[in-house]
């Protein structure tokens, strides 16, 4: 089937008083049903997220994993495509488990997720605040330099925002700033949940050694996820949310924000960063 993560379109380009009638590549955004079932049992339908396609079967995991719907080690497989759904088999996904899932979930939590926020329409905050379970305390310890050194590993991984400049994106590192592994998408929620569903996959979690990086501002919501994955470092080249500070205050998360040139904000738990080095200055 042809790519459709990312499409060709004929735009109007005006630059100054030039005018030029051109193709342009823009990102792709499509529906993904995401369902689950139990041996022998039918599927329930979980939600409907507005994503780029790509990593379909990550997407549903993390998804499941953040919303706080999978247990350790349960999933089965998964299966991508539906023959008579939507206008696009693909765009469906049945992650099979272990256990028999509550067919009421699907009653309460179905609802359309947009690329821009992935908690819109659910019944309530409550639904929101899964599984943000406490981080162990003090480590790992990172020193600056692999800090303000993340954005250009993160840029240099970037093949679809470098086509498109339209793509969010989530990379996970080492605690020595190598690249674990990431993933864009038209939304930074559905980018994240597509990283830590290829985690769940590789039987990682919890991520207790690895740093987050995400492109654009942190929210709660970000936060919340990366608590369930059990990731201690979260930092992004934007500005953190009121609400996702106090969440990862919270639950002993360090937060990292305005990650820019060699320069940064640390809004908690500033332990976990070493910075012995200008201290010395």
């Amino acid at each position: 089937m042809p790519v459709r993560h990312v499409t060709s379109t004929k735009v109007v380009a005006v630059r100054g008083r030039e005018l030029e009638l051109r193709d342009d590549l823009v990102v792709g955004e499509e529906p993904l049903e995401i369902r689950a079932a139990g041996p022998r049992q039918t599927p329930v339908n979980i939600a409907v997220t507005m994503r780029t396609p790509g990593h379909e079967k990550e997407l549903a995991v993390g998804f499941l994993t953040t919303e706080g719907l999978l247990e350790d080690n349960e999933v089965l497989g998964v299966d991508v495509g539906d023959p008579g759904f939507m206008a696009d088999p693909d765009d469906a996904v049945l992650v099979r488990l272990a256990r028999k899932i509550d067919p009421s979930i699907g009653e309460r939590r179905h609802f359309i997720a947009t690329a821009s926020c992935g908690i819109c329409g659910k019944a309530s905050i409550e639904e929101v605040a899964v599984r943000a379970e406490a981080l162990p305390k003090g480590l790992p310890v990172v020193v600056r330099s692999v800090i303000v050194g993340l954005p250009d590993r993160l840029r240099e991984a970037q093949a679809a925002f470098e086509r498109t400049g339209g793509f969010h994106a989530a990379g996970l590192f080492e605690t020595d700033g190598r690249l674990v592994a990431v993933r864009e998408d038209v939304g930074r929620h559905n980018a994240l949940d597509k990283l830590i569903g290829s985690r769940v996959l590789a039987r990682e979690l919890p991520l207790w050694d690895r740093i987050l990086l995400v492109s654009g501002r942190v929210s709660f919501e970000i936060v919340q996820k990366a608590a369930v994955a059990g990731i201690p470092i979260v930092c992004a080249v934007s500005a953190p949310s009121d609400l996702a500070i106090r969440l990862a205050d919270r639950v002993g998360m360090t937060l990292v924000g305005f990650l820019r040139g060699d320069g940064f904000n640390v809004y908690t738990h500033d332990g976990r960063i070493d910075l012995r080095d200008l201290m010395a200055l």
